[in-house]
């Protein structure tokens, strides 16, 4: 096999980060919450939607308008490890859980959440 194929099938068989990702203002305690299957993508487009003034959460786009980017943190804040089992793909039950117990804990922190 040439390089070009070998590199092409490697990036198929690659498997993004999945977990929840946490947008916290620096200003106040609310933070936005999102649990995905792709955490670097999700990251790099809620940036962009963001800048762009087109993140469908409008609570928070208000924010990043008026406060600016510099005055948010985006972190990641739990990483879900793949099945072992080859066969599994839909993460996405798993994900809905590990978020609704970030929220938990970060309500407990009395953290305020963005309204989805």
């Amino acid at each position: 096999m040439d390089r070009r194929k070998e590199l092409k099938q490697q990036y198929k068989e690659m498997k993004p980060d999945m977990g929840v990702m946490i947008i916290r203002s620096k200003v106040s305690n609310k933070c936005f919450l999102q649990a995905t299957p792709n955490l670097k993508g999700t990251i790099n487009g809620t940036k962009f939607k963001l800048n762009a003034g087109a993140h469908p959460n409008r609570e928070l786009q208000k924010d990043w308008k008026e406060l600016g980017e510099d005055r948010f943190s985006i972190e990641i804040l739990a990483q879900l490890e793949y099945d072992k089992d080859e066969a599994k793909t839909d993460y996405s039950e798993e994900l809905e859980i590990l978020q609704m117990i970030w929220e938990d804990k970060l309500l407990k922190q009395n953290m305020e959440l963005y309204k989805k």
